[in-house]
């Protein structure tokens, strides 16, 4: 036994440990991946309690504790999952379970956040889902490797404990070896399948299982991997033993972790680390996850699909779809946009492909995106055999490099009678703003088989922006929870999923099947109308208290379309008519579901200071170039060239006047966008400005070729320097080593820039 790593745990006054410790584990028991980013995930199994063996017993029996319960994978837990001991519900903290923690830590544990994936992943406590009279076998739907019973592995194992391995009885309860404890003891087991990433370069390497056992009342939890022997039987391999404690010594809380035997250690740089990463990059993690405790509200990523099947899927489209990141025509970043859009499709294979087993079904679905912008996802799932189409109010320069194959159609899409899809499957809005909360809505009266899902981003309400009601929820959680309530008044079960995306908007809500009989049809429909309407606040509206609206097609004002869903809106018909006209090409003002819908402009305006007059942005630049002079640090030598101070850009801000800051406000970023673009004056960092001192850009190497020393030849000297024109004291660089032009004699026309056509 070695210890390969020991940290102390700052809690003063014990009011997080040990229950913040036992959170921490059930976080690597149950989401490695957010430590090791070789991993994809786990499936969790089967759970049990037993007890310790004792000296003289050879197995634990048949009373030794519950029956195993079936489980889903982490982050799951199904409508129909059994109440147990070890179900735990989505408000519940990610500690071991009530049958595995004493109440202290289990008190300690509740509410408590999992630490967050990179970049920005919205986490949660892990449920457990079980099925009642399958003791002991996994999820069905996952379907790629069968559940151990994980009972009789135990019992297996229980009974070299109790014979010749004393030292491996010792370790697993830190008492000294020969020495068994005494009293009865409940461990937790926890049976899971650890999966590896995939990756098309190197050899697949398959899924791992792994035996976990957790001894509360000696805080300490020992990792046992598994191996099938001839027969195909589990059992525990005495390799790569590992355990990870918490101590309490003096006052001051300790964990460690330690490694059974060393030498037999071998790691695989993938599921099995190398043991200073355990005791480094590992038990860095956990100390500062222990004493952790803000709440999170959110799912565990990747809970409603196979996390197995998701990664082979995101790998073989990755490596498909690279190339598309070469000849990206847009401004956006490739990076992001094209691996976002990949790991959205794999998701979406994977859930339809599921939804097609379940249903017996053979033919792949059918799909509108809906504001489907660069349209990558769309080529993407019909290259994938999926047929569809996207919509967008504006056309991409990349539509044109998709091919016929992919349908894209440039048009407003406005909530009415004739923005309906019935022989469409599913309807998805990705970062589909404005028409994020209509979408249900859309999908509920398409047909009763249309589906939906959403991926909100902007927060947008039926008409206009979104206004937070809960002042205890942050805006992305009230507004996640405003289009789920949305999805409920439709007649939708809404299912909320973490996506595995670049972005820290991940979320996605799914619409999968309907609350009621087709035969509710008309009257689930009154419910929406009403629910819309009360969003809305007209006359007739639950909000304003005035008398109901009639149902939809009863009344002349509410001009029915072919499927008779009524106007929401109680002004004349032919201010309706002339509202419509004006909200975008060809939408129809007959069946409008609710007057004020504006669709995305289809001129995307430059909202990032960039459109503003020069004249403003010039003047606003010298002004706090001027505010930040006027700061110069007391008792600086009078011959030093003036920096001056820095400001806050609340600081700033109070110093102009109000109109500029009411045409700031306009911009998105307002102060600090038009500050950031003009980095030759300011450097703008953790929301402080100062004036950029350039003889800090870029320090000299001796050995650097003169050459390489100057900027690029095709911008060198083609602006004037706003230092030699505005500074009170000059340019603080002589004039062959700014980059900028001193005086006009200096000044070099600006290179033309060829644009290429990009080609896939």
């Amino acid at each position: 036994m070695a210890e390969v790593g020991r940290v102390a745990v700052s809690d003063p006054g014990s009011r997080l440990l040990p229950g913040g410790f036992w959170a921490a584990v059930a976080v690597w028991v149950e989401r490695p991946q957010v430590a090791n980013k070789r991993l994809c995930g786990v499936r969790l199994e089967a759970r049990r309690s037993v007890s310790l063996p004792q000296t003289g017993h050879t197995h634990p029996g048949p009373g030794a504790g519950p029956e195993p319960e079936r489980l889903a994978e982490a982050g799951g837990c199904g409508p129909d999952a059994g109440p147990g001991p070890v179900c735990r519900s989505l408000d519940a903290g990610p500690g071991p379970g009530p049958t595995a923690s004493p109440d202290q830590g289990r008190q300690e544990a509740q509410g408590r956040r999992q630490p967050e994936e990179e970049p920005g992943e919205a986490a949660a406590a892990t449920q457990l889902s079980g099925t009642p009279g399958q003791p002991g076998k996994a999820a069905a739907r996952e379907g790629d490797l069968p559940a151990a019973d994980l009972g009789a592995l135990w019992d297996v194992f229980a009974q070299s404990l109790a014979g010749d391995n004393r030292e491996v009885l010792a370790f697993l309860t830190r008492s000294g070896a020969g020495s068994p404890p005494e009293g009865r003891r409940e461990l937790d087991l926890v049976l899971r399948t650890i999966i590896p990433k995939t990756n098309l370069h190197c050899p697949l390497r398959g899924p791992r299982r792994e035996m976990v056992v957790q001894d509360v009342l000696s805080g300490a939890v020992t990792f046992l991997p598994l191996e099938e022997d001839d027969e195909g039987n589990l059992k525990v391999k005495m390799s790569n033993v590992y355990q990870i404690q918490l101590s309490h010594s003096e006052g001051e809380w300790f964990i460690s972790v330690l490694i059974f035997c060393p030498e037999r250690w071998h790691s695989d740089g993938t599921v099995y680390p190398k043991p200073t990463w355990l005791g480094e990059e590992l038990l860095a993690r956990l100390a500062r996850w222990c004493v952790e405790s803000r709440q999170s509200g959110f799912k565990s990523t990747l809970s409603l699909i196979s996390v197995m099947k998701y990664s082979a899927a995101y790998q073989a489209l990755k490596e498909k779809y690279k190339d598309m990141v070469k000849v990206w025509p847009e401004v956006t970043d490739p990076e992001k946009f094209v691996y976002e859009d990949v790991a959205i499709a794999a998701y979406l294979l994977i859930l339809w492909e599921e939804e097609r087993a379940e249903r017996g079904e053979t033919a792949r679905q059918s799909f509108v995106d809906l504001g489907c912008g660069n349209g990558l996802l769309v080529h993407i799932l019909s290259s994938e055999g999926h047929p569809g189409r996207g919509i967008d109010v504006r056309r991409r320069k990349i539509w044109d490099m998709y091919g016929p194959q992919t349908r894209l159609e440039e048009s407003a899409i406005t909530p009415n009678d004739k923005s309906l899809f019935p022989d469409v499957d599913w309807l998805i809005g990705n970062h589909s703003d404005e028409l994020t909360p209509w979408i249900p809505v859309i999908a509920a009266r398409s047909s009763y088989d249309c589906r939906f899902f959403v991926l909100p981003c902007c927060f947008f309400d039926f008409v206009g922006k979104f206004q937070r009601t809960q002042s205890s929820k942050t805006q992305y959680r009230g507004y996640l929870d405003f289009i789920t309530e949305v999805g409920s008044a439709c007649g939708f079960h809404v299912e909320e999923d973490c996506l595995r995306i670049p972005s820290t908007k991940r979320v996605c809500l799914i619409g999968k099947s309907r609350t009621y009989p087709p035969a509710r049809e008309a009257s689930v429909d009154e419910e929406r109308t009403r629910y819309i309407n009360s969003r809305w606040g007209c006359p007739g509206s639950p909000c304003s208290g005035g008398p109901a609206l009639p149902p939809p097609g009863a009344a002349p004002s509410s001009a029915p379309g072919p499927k008779g869903h009524g106007a929401l809106d109680a002004r004349p018909a032919h201010t309706v008519e002339a509202g419509a006209g004006q909200q975008g090409a060809g939408a129809p003002a007959e069946g409008l579901w609710m007057s004020g819908f504006q669709p995305r402009e289809k001129a995307e305006r430059l909202r990032n200071c960039a459109a503003l007059p020069r004249e403003f942005v010039d003047r606003v630049v010298l002004q706090v170039a001027h505010l930040l002079l006027g700061k110069s640090p007391a008792g600086g030598s009078a011959q030093a060239w003036n920096r001056g101070g820095s400001l806050s850009l609340a600081e700033v801000a109070g110093e102009l006047d109000r109109e500029t800051l009411q045409r700031l406000k306009r911009e998105c970023g307002g102060l600090q966008t038009l500050l950031r673009n003009s980095p030759q004056v300011f450097q703008v960092l953790h929301g402080r400005v100062r004036i950029r001192d350039w003889r800090e850009e870029r320090p000299r190497k001796k050995e650097e070729p003169e050459a390489k020393r100057r900027p690029s030849s095709d911008t060198f000297k083609t602006r004037i320097c706003w230092f030699f024109a505005h500074h009170p004291d000059g340019c603080v660089l002589p004039a062959d080593c700014c980059p900028f032009a001193h005086g006009p004699g200096e000044l070099r026309p600006a290179p033309r820039t060829k644009k290429k056509k990009p080609a896939l």
